[in-house]
């Protein structure tokens, strides 16, 4: 579980890859629209927790050229349904190759429920 603090402006979530380097992603809300942007994202599920933020559970990782148009037809939707996605953590990054090599990571690095 990975956990953050509400209070905290802006939100965000450290995870660290198989490489053992270290990423900050922003954390939003499940339904967030984003800008024609490159990414790396992560869908969560959270649950509040006793220090007043939210425990994270990384459910899927992906990466993407056009953060705007990556979620409303997704083809992973039915396991985020099933898994209660209620985040969606996004680090930017234009270039593909470096996109990839973050999202292999963090899929060795947290084995998430719907990849794969």
């Amino acid at each position: 579980m990975i956990m953050h603090q509400l209070n905290a402006q802006p939100v965000t979530m450290v995870l660290e890859g198989a490489s053992r380097q270290k990423y900050t992603f922003q954390v939003y809300p499940w339904g967030t629209s984003f800008k024609s942007v490159g990414g790396v994202y992560v869908v969560t599920h959270a649950e509040p927790n006793l220090q007043g933020g939210n425990n994270h559970k990384i459910i899927y990782v992906g990466q993407t050229g056009d953060l705007s148009e990556r979620f409303e037809f997704h083809h992973k939707a039915s396991c985020f349904r099933l898994h209660k996605a209620s985040h969606i953590c996004v680090y930017l990054e234009q270039a593909e190759r470096s996109r990839l090599t973050i999202e292999s990571g963090l899929i060795a690095s947290y084995n998430p429920a719907c990849n794969g």
